[in-house]
């Protein structure tokens, strides 16, 4: 078994030396998404709940680019940078899994990247016949 690399432009660009996500046998590890908007490749700088949309869009892109969508992810981590944001980002992550959420944790950090106040990460299975 091989791993390989899945990109997209309709997600923003690894701003260092790693992959949007790599596949390895039935899985899919997706690197952490920052609000990133990447068609302008600027960070958004609002609210914990903007970052959130843009940070799940952009894991959805990544998803797409690999026919696969929320439906198959089964863990996802989420970094905060204030867990008094968690109630906050949980209503906006609910509206992307209404059925069958994946596993999931949820951690404070003391710091993320380019400053942002969330970035989240998953995993997802291609189907596999059974």
């Amino acid at each position: 078994m091989d791993k390989y690399i899945i990109s997209t432009e309709r997600a923003p660009q690894a701003i260092g030396p790693y992959s949007q996500a790599v596949g390895f046998g039935n899985l899919l590890f997706l690197s952490g998404q920052i609000a990133i908007d990447p068609e302008t490749n600027v960070l958004l700088q609002g609210a914990v709940e903007e970052q959130t949309k843009q940070v799940m869009e952009n894991i959805h892109a990544v998803l797409e680019a690999a026919n696969l969508s929320f439906d198959n992810v089964v863990k996802i981590t989420i970094y905060l940078a204030n867990m008094n944001d968690f109630s906050l980002v949980n209503d906006i992550y609910a509206e992307y899994f209404p059925e069958n959420p994946p596993a999931r944790s949820t951690v404070e950090v003391s710091r993320l990247p380019r400053n942002v106040l969330i970035e989240i990460d998953a995993i997802a299975a291609f189907p596999t016949d059974v």
